[in-house]
């Protein structure tokens, strides 16, 4: 998430109101990570698919790459044991050095975590931070994550609009992972200032990404050095996954200090911004689908669950968080979809063209909630497959639940050609999405927990553009 787009044009416009649908597929090769292209980047990897499934490119941060848009293409890849995950597998250009994760991860010492290793390491480390993802513990905090939900809905439902992105999508998941992580609540608003300004994809200060993450860090050595203090000797019910990745051993090799940072980093890193992306995408999609909208509203109302679940599964389809896996470089010489792929080459399976491959899902620009056979691509597939999985799908069904019941008349409050989608390459993601609804008086919202002032602006650290005066 680390490559950016070239400077964009300031008013892009989308040929597609909706911005997602492609209407028809471009007649020659696509020009890829422009402004446009991140604007609605599918009918580019509808051309992908059909004329070059395994392409190879030159990325804006300079780095040459293979994408894989084909649905067979990119499930065999995502599990392709020749694939690593670790960057030493990289024969990369000097001009290219540092720049295929997560900036600022490699000076702060945080490389050793679930998106940059193989097995074993890889195997060993799940295993030990799994018990927290599962569908029990998941269960468990059902009820925080529903507080959260209510709490930040609360603080807004009395004016009449807000930005969902800032207000809501953005600081539901971060008070949520730090909750399960162990962050105590009064340290809270500066993870939530940190991971801003990781997700704002050059809009912040030249390498406050880096800084944010080297803050970051700091922190979390300090706050596992202190739990590994005050730990009992046996663990207590509930208790936070920091502590539990401490306690934590596998058969005999305790967790290092800089492992457990390491995950605690990752954890953070990859259970908030997948979410923001859930949520807000997820929202933009039913208001900008009626239909489908109003479906839902309808089964919720009769307190049904069943088109909910189906229907978070096709928005992670139709337009996923996640636009393209993280990095995969080949160990060896390999062929994917008929191209010869050298040993050391990156490679980045591009899970928004693979969940809209027509050879995989009947109409699959067409989105439609109560879609079954729905074997997306979205948290990926194999071993590396999203860990958090069961959390994220658990926020997004509640934050959507509780958005269209508390809130029935949401409407979108901004020409959607406006609308501005974040630059980057791993994570797709609206900026701001401006809303109106009839004013809901509640009581004197509480602070949404962990926060000790009033809700800082989100990813972009920008105040919310002001209401539109249309209806």
């Amino acid at each position: 998430m680390q490559d950016q787009p070239p400077t964009p044009d300031p008013t892009p416009r989308r040929e597609d109101p909706e911005g997602t649908a492609p209407h028809q597929a471009p007649t020659a090769a696509p020009t890829l990570f422009t402004w446009d292209f991140a604007t609605n980047p599918y009918p580019a990897y509808a051309w992908l698919r059909e004329h070059a499934p395994v392409h190879r490119t030159r990325l804006p941060s300079g780095v040459e790459a293979w994408l894989v848009t084909r649905y067979p293409d990119a499930r065999q890849a995502l599990a392709d044991p020749r694939l690593s995950k670790n960057p030493a597998h990289h024969h990369e250009p000097a001009h290219a050095k540092g720049k295929t994760g997560i900036p600022g991860e490699r000076k702060a010492d945080l490389m050793t975590h679930l998106l940059n290793i193989d097995p074993p390491d890889h195997t060993r480390l799940r295993r030990l931070v799994s018990k927290a993802f599962t569908p029990r513990r998941v269960a468990e905090f059902a009820p925080r994550v529903q507080e959260l939900a209510d709490d930040l809905i609360d603080r807004f439902a009395a004016h009449g609009s807000a930005d969902l992105i800032h207000e809501f999508a953005f600081p539901l998941p971060i008070y949520a992972i730090c909750d399960l992580l162990g962050v105590p609540r009064e340290d809270q608003d500066d993870f939530r200032d940190w991971a801003g300004m990781m997700i704002r994809h050059g809009k912040g200060p030249r390498g406050g990404v880096a800084r944010s993450v080297k803050k970051m860090r700091a922190y979390l050595a300090d706050l596992i050095h202190r739990k590994r203090l005050a730990l009992p000797a046996e663990p207590t019910p509930g208790e936070d996954l920091i502590s539990g990745l401490i306690r934590a051993s596998d058969h005999g090799e305790h967790l290092t200090e800089n492992e457990a940072a390491a995950m605690a980093f990752i954890l953070l890193f990859a259970g908030f911004e997948t979410t923001v992306n859930l949520i807000g995408n997820g929202t933009y999609a039913l208001l900008t689908h009626p239909d489908q909208r109003g479906r839902l509203q309808r089964s919720l109302a009769a307190g049904e669950r069943g088109l909910l679940e189906t229907g978070v599964e096709e928005l992670l389809r139709y337009d996923g968080p996640v636009e393209l896996a993280t990095w995969r470089f080949a160990t060896r010489p390999l062929t994917l979809g008929g191209q010869d792929i050298a040993a050391g080459d990156p490679v980045l399976v591009v899970l928004a063209a693979a969940d809209r491959d027509p050879e995989r899902f009947a109409d699959p620009d067409t989105l439609d909630l109560a879609r079954r056979d729905n074997q997306h691509l979205g948290y990926g597939h194999g071993i590396h497959y999203c860990l958090g999985a069961p959390l994220a799908r658990l926020e997004g069904q509640t934050a959507l639940a509780t958005l269209l019941t508390r809130l029935p008349d949401l409407r979108l409050d901004a020409d959607p050609a406006e609308l501005r989608w974040r630059g980057g390459l791993i994570m797709r993601g609206l900026r701001t999405l401006p809303v109106r609804f009839t004013p809901t008086p509640t009581p004197t919202p509480n602070p949404v927990p962990g926060s000790t002032r009033d809700p800082a602006p989100g990813p972009d650290r920008t105040p919310a553009p002001p209401p539109s005066t249309s209806p």
